[in-house]
């Protein structure tokens, strides 16, 4: 069946870091109490714009990082071990995954999960199947779709890991948000990093070329590339998409979050 692509108004893609719902520098460890708040702030702003629709993705922060980065699943799958590995990343992230529905359901929001590892094939890396009918489906009905990084089926190299920004890469011209946010730690992309004081507020396609090379990557545990990968994902969206603007800013200040979704520009903007 031919894909069908699917406008929707007022719709916000937000990603939820691994740096922001885990200890990324101790492994399968979540923060609840930073998930329980960002739920609320969701809530509350749902409440208040009920014609906004979300979908939410997060990462894997300590759980599927750790374990990729020992059997280097993003690199490919191959060997009995590698397949072991595989199982376990896809397992570490289901855990996590589960934790952030509890919360959410908890708190009243109508989510529902969309795991790739059950729907989509890449080859090198990039997805090639996902019929993305089903969720657009659930935006239909007033649903919250949520996915996150996880493992997949790669034709090329056996298996491989998606991040939540190239789920949301595959995503965007099909569902074409107006805004995505992407939540972490970092009050927004540091020119200076890792001594962090001068945040670069606005990136363009015209800018990047000078500005990269002050870009760095996670200070953590991150397989699939950290801040820089992040930030090149972003601007061939917007390359592509030129009303799409996109924010990378902190979710560890309360409020921060509902203001992002309320229009506020925090943190980095990117845009074409």
């Amino acid at each position: 069946m031919k894909n069908q692509k699917l406008a929707l108004s007022n719709l916000i893609f937000l990603k939820l870091g691994g740096s922001l719902i885990t200890d990324k520098e101790k492994p399968y460890t979540a923060l609840p109490e930073a998930i329980h708040l960002l739920a609320n702030e969701i809530t509350q702003f749902l409440k208040e714009s009920p014609e906004t629709q979300l979908v939410i993705g997060h990462g894997s922060g300590s759980f599927g990082h750790v374990t990729a980065k020992k059997f280097k699943t993003r690199n490919g799958v191959n060997s009995s071990s590698e397949w072991q590995g595989f199982v376990n990343v896809w397992w570490d992230a289901r855990k996590l995954n589960s934790i952030v529905l509890d919360t959410f359901i908890a708190a009243g929001l109508p989510v529902i999960s969309f795991p790739v590892s059950a729907a989509a094939l890449t080859t090198n890396h990039r997805i090639t199947e996902w019929l993305p009918a089903p969720l657009s489906q659930a935006l239909t009905h007033n649903l919250i779709p949520i996915v996150y990084g996880d493992v997949v089926m790669d034709t090329a190299i056996g298996g491989t890991i998606l991040s939540t920004e190239e789920i949301f890469f595959h995503l965007a011209p099909e569902l074409k948000p107006d805004k995505i946010i992407l939540l972490g730690i970092e009050k927004g992309v540091w020119s200076d990093f890792p001594q962090k004081t001068n945040i670069i507020k606005t990136i363009t396609t015209e800018t990047f070329g000078e500005i990269q090379k002050n870009i760095y990557g996670s200070a953590s545990t991150d397989v699939t590339g950290g801040m820089l990968e992040k930030v090149k994902t972003m601007l061939s969206l917007v390359q592509s998409q030129s009303n799409l603007t996109i924010h990378i800013c902190s979710g560890t200040q309360k409020g921060n979050l509902y203001r992002l979704l309320n229009g506020e520009e925090i943190g980095t903007k990117i845009s074409s």
